[in-house]
């Protein structure tokens, strides 16, 4: 049975239905430009179809639970344990794995406690196998590359796409094209890619100029392009809707917040929660909040002046890398997003992320600096109201602190921030940060030089 049976390709600017033989390279709707999604018309999710393939909620969950015992390569996966919700493949077979996904969701008792919320958790995609949340998409969208027989791979990068595909690229042998900014990508993240074999090309502009190039490339050579453009990368990155769904014994959480880049990941969590609701498996959607740096907020910006119909670029700039994205590609399916559930876009400054960062961190669980502006921007929603007391939130953390280790560093050496940055904190943001700083102690090989800093922290 081919593929088309079983999905189909939607625009969701114009509605178009295609199958995808004969779709632009870019995966933009020939009629109107707009972006794809993957639709499974046999579900009969919104009135199409039959609902003669409408999974069995009760079955799955059965199966799913068995699956976790298993030894197979597949089952071992967070994404294909769940693939009879991923039915866009020929074979599953034929899927490039890593064991991605089952990542953990971790209780943070002393950030609610901060917050002064009841149950705060922080689902952490950084414990991904290239340390972000791409792999779960990443598995999906190449496997169909592989599938269709392309020979090259490619993507523009801001540094976690570039380290997934590339990995899952040498997994499955096939040539890998990188295009990122030169000097603003992390080097944990760099050094991944060119580990793993990608012709990587530093381009002297910014990530979306990237884009424009690769752009032209990917229709003019028989390139694959794997950005989050590919409706089949959202495919896989829906995954951890369902894992959450899970671990929470198929309870939804009252909020998900997420960071804030690409806007894919929104979109994409969205979808996870829509169609299990949908085919019984959960019985509400959640709100999902996306969190932006206020250097790098066209999705902020455009749901405040223009109610989220239309989107200006802007330059982006801020330190937290992963979401230094000016014209994210997604923000149409995030605005969805954001508008069916009842979600909120707040926007965080760079000491906010920085101190948010040290806060998640405090709790022995590190993360990359575009997770923590989930944090910054909860407190910000926690504040106005929008977030109660009494609410389950999951706060989405993307990326492995370890991808921008000299990040870190600067912090607690007290070098990351200006002295501009410095003087604008509150008191009290400046008193929680000396708290968290810990730069590292040059002493004497005495016995008695290390005992003395003990009594100091105590003390302190």
């Amino acid at each position: 049975m081919t593929t088309t049976r079983l999905h189909q390709l939607r625009c969701i600017g114009c509605g178009a239905v295609t199958s995808g033989e004969g779709m632009s390279a870019g995966f933009r709707c020939l009629q109107c430009g707009e972006l794809f999604e993957v639709i499974y018309p046999g579900w009969a999710l919104e009135g199409a179809g039959d609902g003669t393939q409408r999974p069995n909620a009760a079955g799955l969950r059965a199966l799913w639970a068995e699956r976790r015992l298993s030894t197979a390569m597949l089952d071992q996966s967070g994404v294909w344990r769940f693939r009879e919700l991923l039915p866009f493949l020929d074979a599953p077979e034929h899927a490039v794995t890593l064991r991605e996904g089952n990542t953990p969701l971790y209780a943070m008792p002393r950030c609610a406690r901060r917050l002064g919320v009841e149950h705060l958790f922080a689902k952490h995609q950084g414990m991904n196998p290239t340390g972000s949340f791409k792999d779960t998409g990443m598995t999906a969208a190449l496997s169909v590359a592989r599938e269709k027989n392309y020979p090259w791979v490619a993507c523009a990068s801001t540094g976690n796409t570039s380290a997934a595909m590339a990995a899952y690229a040498a997994r499955a042998g096939m040539r890998v094209l990188v295009l990122i900014p030169d000097g603003k990508v992390a080097w944990g993240k760099l050094a991944q890619s060119v580990d793993y074999g990608a012709v990587t090309c530093q381009l002297q502009t910014d990530f979306d100029g990237c884009v424009r190039v690769l752009a032209q490339i990917v229709e003019q050579a028989p390139v694959y392009l794997l950005n989050s453009v590919n409706p089949y990368r959202l495919e896989g990155q829906k995954t951890p809707a369902i894992e959450i769904a899970e671990q929470m014994g198929w309870q939804v959480p009252d909020h998900i917040v997420a960071p804030g880049g690409n806007l894919a990941n929104a979109a994409a969590l969205y979808k996870g929660f829509f169609e299990m609701k949908a085919l019984g498996l959960t019985d509400r959607l959640p709100r999902i909040s996306v969190i932006q740096a206020d250097g790098a907020n066209p999705l902020y910006t455009s749901l405040r002046q223009h109610k989220g119909e239309r989107l200006e670029p802007v330059q982006a700039q801020t330190r937290a890398t992963a979401i230094r994205i000016g014209n994210p590609a997604s923000w149409r399916k995030t605005v969805r997003a954001i508008q069916e559930t009842g979600g909120f876009c707040e926007q965080v400054s760079e000491q906010e992320i920085a101190l948010a960062k040290a806060e998640i961190g405090a709790e022995g669980i590190g993360c990359e600096p575009a997770s923590a502006v989930t944090f910054a921007g909860l407190k910000k929603l926690c504040a106005a109201g929008k977030v109660h007391p009494q609410e389950t939130v999951v706060m989405i953390l993307t990326g492995h602190t370890l991808k921008d280790p000299e990040y870190t560093i600067d912090f607690h050496r007290g070098t990351l921030l200006t002295e501009e940055e410095n003087a604008a904190m509150q008191p009290g943001e400046r008193a929680a940060l000396r708290t968290l700083a810990r730069a590292p102690i040059r002493l004497e090989p005495k016995v008695e030089a290390v005992l003395a800093q003990l009594e100091m922290a105590v003390r302190a």
